[in-house]
């Protein structure tokens, strides 16, 4: 599910009063962490702190039970590997001694720690780690790595105590890859990196980013084998994530469906979006992509069958006879329902894009139809009562909901964290102060069973762009009472990026106004609406006289004004990415997309000052045209150096992001010798799919056809030159 954002290009400039806002803690409300110094994600249910802090001097003892299980063995390990990589503090699994020891345990558990919780104690000489559980205890080690200081001294951590449990159980981040492909090196390194944070379960939605063994012809060019998924689904497991395949069943389906032999499944002859739920070829080849799926995740106790956006349903003669019969909502729930059994009947519990008691509400609901008992409920819904009566009603009826985190603007390169822009140009706030809200709310209601936090491919951003809002979805679905939304801030840039990263709020304000202003130039909004509105290039020059119509500047005037803007903002954004890349802080290939980001930015603010300057400088060759010819020409080749350099500089821009992308994934629109990408559009015009490859990024700049015009203006001083 998508929300839609109009770029009105009159309303970009972001008030000063918002960009400027105070990022600082307020000190009388900061949490006891944080006046200690301390950024700790999730934030922890119970503190309490006192007593003598644990220092950790020379080589630490880790000491586990004696009957450890292996999984116990794993979390001490990475505790080994992180606090090295990390903090240069070195650790080895041994027998306590008199030195300093972190004692890793489940048997001193009481009956009151919760399922997924820990103690910790930090005291002098002893820091102890309780659990009832395996996950508990590697839990209450990643909370121990964000509890430690270092100063001259050394590295410690202040005496205290912390108990902490989650207040929802089931915290999910759906990563979408429809669009993209990346790397098994970092698609490990994200699930690593998620596990930090307490997530416990990936939604990966493949579409065709899996070679499926029953129908190999789906699976784009490099495709994830069935031994890579199950490669990732042991690897996630040992950081305590499940993965949840996401094959999409009834809408979303032009992976599949664009594909010739399977256009007669189609609801629709000429749109490849979605299936017919009353041809029954729909669930053969469905259910068979769906076994393939449960292969290659052995473990998972879920599957989803995603299903939403069913633009087209009840469209052909058949299903619009049938849905007379027991309305939209029953045959949405026929298709669903009978792939609810069928993936029961594998050992799945079926997640689906439906809202809990979805079916009884809107302009068709289901007649004579319910949901099956297995069906977990997943969507977004804007009809629920303050107290969550809808979800309530749903789970006492037997079915898991999960809490949606709010979608956040759908903006090219960047989610709109700081402020988010309605159809009508009105500034609203921000997607985190957005989730915040509604996140904290969910847990403190105690009505679900999950949270899931999704990240829509549709503009084609780079996944390290979602980790704020997949990190802020964990930590307020852990707990919903702390911290505040400031504190978390500081504390998201602090924990992630570390200590001593600088003006990293400043830098997402600045790209959060940077992209807007960029989905608000040339035919961007145009793509997406087709509303008028299209850039044009300034006038050629023509005849003996160098006439040409001055209108460019004119008509521009407004964007011009603001490119000048933003390109002052970009230059800031670029400098502080510099200044942090610098500093010994994690997380440095962030910045490298981000500076990619910012120099597109920069790119189109120069490339609207480079039109300006170029209609101001062929009318310096007119003015001259009957005063001096060699001033005339001179302007003239000056025009033509200033569009040549723009092209230049689209080129190097574009190609840098580019290569600093696909350090992490393939590159889009990925062919081999042996299998060519399949390319073809959908109804759903995403912003990334417009283009097989990269270039949807610079396809507007590339409809001017700055190109035709050089060669044009070349043409024209051709003749120019016979003149004199």
């Amino acid at each position: 599910m998508t929300t839609r954002v109009n770029y009105n290009f009159r309303t970009l400039l972001f008030p000063l009063i918002f960009l400027f806002l105070s990022t600082s803690v307020n000190l009388l409300h900061a949490s006891e962490l944080s006046n200690l110094g301390l950024h700790v994600i999730p934030y922890p249910q119970k503190v309490k702190v006192g007593g003598s802090d644990f220092t950790f001097k020379n080589e630490i003892t880790i000491v586990l039970d004696k009957d450890h299980s292996v999984p116990d063995r794993f979390t001490a390990e990475e505790l080994i590997r992180d606090l090295k990589n990390e903090w240069n503090i070195m650790a080895k699994i041994g027998v306590r001694k008199n030195s300093p020891s972190i004692i890793l345990t489940r048997h001193r558990a009481t009956k009151s720690l919760k399922e997924q919780g820990y103690q910790i104690t930090a005291k002098e000489g002893e820091l102890q780690v309780i659990a009832n559980g395996e996950v508990g205890l590697f839990y209450g080690t990643q909370t121990l790595l964000q509890l430690i200081l270092q100063d001259n001294n050394g590295c410690r951590i202040p005496g205290l105590v912390i108990t902490d449990w989650p207040s929802i159980m089931n915290r999910a981040i759906h990563y979408d890859t429809k669009h993209h492909q990346d790397k098994a090196s970092y698609v490990k390194s994200f699930i690593k990196d998620l596990s930090r944070y307490k997530v416990n379960m990936l939604v990966w939605e493949w579409e065709d980013k899996f070679a499926y063994p029953s129908h190999p012809e789906i699976g784009a060019p490099g495709a994830f084998s069935i031994e890579e998924m199950k490669d990732f689904t042991r690897y996630a497991k040992q950081y305590h994530i499940q993965i949840v395949p996401l094959v999409q069943g009834l809408g979303h389906v032009s992976f599949i469906l664009k594909f010739p032999q399977y256009k007669h499944l189609r609801e629709i002859e000429s749109s490849n979006w979605e299936f017919c739920p009353l041809k029954e070829g729909t669930y053969n080849l469905l259910f068979d992509l769906w076994k393939d799926a449960i292969d290659a995740t052995p473990g998972s106790a879920y599957i989803h069958i995603g299903s939403d956006e069913t633009f087209e349903l009840a469209a052909c003669e058949n299903c619009k006879a049938k849905s007379e019969e027991i309305g939209k909502s029953g045959l949405y729930q026929l298709f669903v329902n009978k792939a609810t059994e069928y993936l029961k009947s594998k050992g799945r519990k079926v997640m689906a894009w439906e809202a809990p008691m979805g079916w009884t509400v809107g302009e068709s609901p289901a007649i004579g139809i319910s949901p099956v008992k297995g069906l977990v409920f997943t969507e977004s819904y804007n009809y629920e009562t303050p107290g969550y009566s809808y979800a309530k009603e749903a789970r006492s009826l037997g079915f898991e909901v999960f809490a949606y985190d709010p979608n956040p603007g759908v903006v090219p390169m960047m989610i709109p964290y700081t402020f988010e822009k309605s159809e009508e140009g009105e500034i609203q706030e921000g997607s985190l102060e957005k989730s915040y809200k509604f996140l904290c709310s969910a847990a403190r209601s105690g009505s679900f069973s999950g949270m899931i936090s999704t990240s829509w491919d549709d503009s084609g951003l780079h996944n390290q762009a979602w980790m704020m809002h997949f990190i802020s979805a964990a930590a307020y679905s852990w707990n919903g009472d702390n911290p505040s939304l400031d504190e978390f801030r500081e504390s998201y840039y602090s924990s992630y990026y570390g200590q001593q990263q600088t003006n990293m709020n400043e830098l997402f304000k600045l790209l959060n106004e940077g992209v807007y202003y960029y989905a608000g130039t040339m035919e961007r909004n145009v793509w997406h609406y087709g509303e008028i509105g299209q850039t044009h290039l300034p006038d050629l020059p023509r005849s003996d006289a160098l006439e040409y119509d001055p209108f460019w500047n004119t008509k521009y005037k407004e964007e011009v004004n603001l490119s000048e803007v933003i390109l002052s903002k970009m230059n800031k954004a670029l400098q502080i990415i510099e200044d942090n890349k610098k500093s010994a802080i994690r997380h440095k290939y962030d910045l490298d997309v981000f500076r990619t980001c910012a120099e597109l930015i920069k790119h189109t603010c120069m490339t609207y000052l480079d039109l300006s300057n170029l209609e101001y400088t062929i009318k310096e060759a007119h003015v001259n045209r009957y005063v001096d010819y060699n001033v005339s020409l001179m302007n003239l080749l000056k025009a033509q150096q200033i569009v040549e350099n723009s092209l230049k500089r689209r080129e190097v821009v574009f190609n840098d992001l580019v290569s600093t992308w696909e350090e992490t994934r393939l590159p889009k629109g990925y062919s081999t010798n042996d299998k060519p990408y399949f390319y073809m559009q959908d109804r759903a015009r995403h912003f990334a799919n417009r283009r097989a490859d990269m270039s949807f990024l610079i396809y507007d700049e590339q409809l001017l056809d700055i190109e035709g015009y050089l060669d044009k203006l070349k043409t024209y001083i051709d003749y120019f030159k016979t003149l004199n």
